[in-house]
């Protein structure tokens, strides 16, 4: 799994290192000390991790995830402070790890890591089933609280991101579920569900209406009313993928 450290204190960096050594899943293919440095690499090496420091000079570690366009990789905090916990998991945080790093705790969070992405076991054990791909004819089982729906995934207009959760539209419903919107992302078929931002999955089958927006994005209006805005950097995919 291609991973960013990212922290501005080169001690804490090479001590991170040294302990992602135990975990031979966990590839390292960079180092950063702020946000100017990290978001050019995550740019250009498309990290599926980051650990991520909180206070940095310059931007801190949540303007950091506010400022990468298209597909945000998982996240793992690591902090000497434990006031931003409430704050980091409503960034979909898979952990949050507090200074001096402890491998029994760094162990737990790359386990979430594996669960999160399905990452087969060394036996070369297949993740099958769970992995399958979802289109618009799928139908699928969801339970919010004392409510349940089977619905299919075609009638699912929006999916939007909030904190651990994310939150399904179809019809007049709105349900809650237990995931992150990247590991939803992983399973939805790219030709009918979008990436519009960092918090919204759109159905490209319920546009309604696609306006230019602001820094060149896009603004799209769903049928039913909802409007997405869809970053400057997923506006060039949108267009790429629905031009002739």
């Amino acid at each position: 799994m291609k991973t960013l450290i990212i922290d501005d204190e080169r001690l804490a960096r090479n001590e991170l290192r040294r302990l992602l050594e135990n975990f031979p899943k966990i590839q390292i293919i960079g180092e950063a000390a702020n946000a100017d440095e990290a978001l050019p690499m995550i740019e250009e090496l498309e990290p599926e991790l980051l650990f991520l420091d909180i206070q940095m000079p310059g931007k801190n570690g949540f303007e950091l995830l506010q400022s990468i366009e298209g597909k945000t990789p998982e996240v793992i905090f690591t902090t000497a402070y434990d006031e931003y916990a409430i704050k980091a998991f409503e960034f979909n945080a898979l952990d949050y790890l507090l200074k001096p790093v402890e491998l029994s705790r760094l162990s737990e969070a790359i386990h979430r890591v594996e669960e999160e992405q399905h990452i087969p076991e060394a036996t070369g054990q297949s993740a099958g089933a769970s992995t399958k791909i979802l289109g618009e004819n799928d139908q699928v089982f969801v339970k919010d609280g004392e409510k349940c729906w089977f619905v299919k995934l075609g009638k699912v207009r929006l999916f939007e991101s909030m904190g651990n959760y994310v939150r399904l539209y179809f019809d007049d419903q709105k349900p809650l579920v237990l995931k992150s919107l990247n590991a939803l992302e992983d399973r939805l078929n790219p030709t009918t569900f979008f990436r519009a931002n960092r918090k919204h999955i759109i159905n490209l089958q319920w546009i309604e209406k696609i306006e230019p927006w602001f820094s060149g994005g896009l603004l799209v209006t769903l049928r039913g009313g909802d409007k997405i805005e869809i970053s400057r950097r997923q506006a060039i995919r949108f267009k790429d993928l629905l031009s002739l």
